[in-house]
């Protein structure tokens, strides 16, 4: 399928498929709210067709890609939902100990687009973890359409759980130096976040892209250093921006905040038409810099 840019969809419908992907509408309120841009012999079902994900697109780095060595690994969780089970990426020839980068999916488990960022955290000489927090119902289900629909049978608490020991058993695994950062994608921006918040000293550093923001009491509680990305057109969660910046700021706070003009919620996603090119490759290469500098290296200024 040939892939489209946001900017050849009105930002009504791009805004419409928001609330279907973050289950406030169901595939058949979609349907029923997209008839009036069918137009000119396009239907509504092509529409959807167009805008679903296509993990063809996010192959940046193979399975099978030399660099890498990757397996998966279960881990322990006895505050959560007793285990989950991750993707577990490091370089091929790594030697010695490497820092250690979680990655944290959006509100659909852990599919191919999310793996795939594990696998360029490797080939960046970091050794990646990315949890499925769908592990307690069976996991990631094959697409996300389904994956949503399982990720609302999570008990969101209890999941939590499941990435606080994830981070945990990533800082002591034997591959990594005891340094680990986090970088998560819309609800694993918001997980980054509170990992930030729960983690303390334990977390060297944070890259949440389009994350819901902590409360100012939890704020207070950060010590990592963060990294914020957000999109240009994503109302929801950038009216949390100013509040939070203000709590950083008055807690004394390390972070700097990007802000990416005319790009969409999930920008970074290159299996959708809101992928934006330019802003998703800028923004990977800042959040490399900063765990470069904050994980890697002895820390400093974000």
């Amino acid at each position: 399928m040939e892939r489209k840019k946001a900017s050849d969809y009105p930002q009504e419908l791009l805004d419409l498929f928001h609330e279907y992907q973050h289950g406030d509408i169901t595939r058949r309120d979609f349907m029923d709210r997209a008839k009036k841009f069918a137009i000119g012999g396009l239907t509504t079902v092509a529409i959807w067709e167009s805008l679903k994900p296509n993990y063809a697109w996010a192959q940046q780095v193979p399975k099978d890609d030399a660099r890498i060595k990757s397996d998966y690994q279960t881990v322990s969780s006895p505050d959560g939902n007793g285990s989950i089970k991750g993707y577990f990426a490091r370089p091929a020839n790594a030697r010695g100990k490497l820092p250690g980068i979680l990655v944290v999916h959006e509100n659909r488990g852990l599919n191919p687009y999310v793996e795939d960022v594990a696998r360029r955290f490797a080939v960046a000489n970091f050794v990646a973890f990315a949890p499925d927090g769908l592990t307690s119902v069976g996991g990631f289900p094959g697409n996300d359409e389904q994956g949503a629909v399982k990720f609302r049978e999570v008990n969101g608490p209890k999941m939590f759980e499941d990435f606080v020991a994830a981070a945990k058993w990533l800082k002591s695994n034997p591959a990594t130096t005891g340094r680990i950062g986090a970088v998560g994608f819309c609800f694993g921006g918001g997980v980054v976040n509170q990992l930030a918040v729960r983690l303390g000293p334990d977390l060297a550093a944070g890259a949440p892209f389009y994350g819901r923001q902590p409360s100012a009491e939890d704020t207070a509680k950060i010590k990592a250093p963060l990294m914020l990305h957000y999109a240009g057109n994503d109302q929801g969660v950038n009216s949390g921006i100013e509040a939070f910046e203000n709590a950083l700021k008055a807690n004394g706070k390390t972070y700097t905040k990007y802000v990416y003009d005319g790009t969409q919620h999930g920008f970074h996603n290159d299996t959708t038409p809101r992928y934006d090119e330019a802003a998703a490759k800028l923004a990977w290469q800042r959040t490399l810099d900063h765990f470069n500098k904050n994980v890697r290296g002895g820390g400093g200024t974000a």
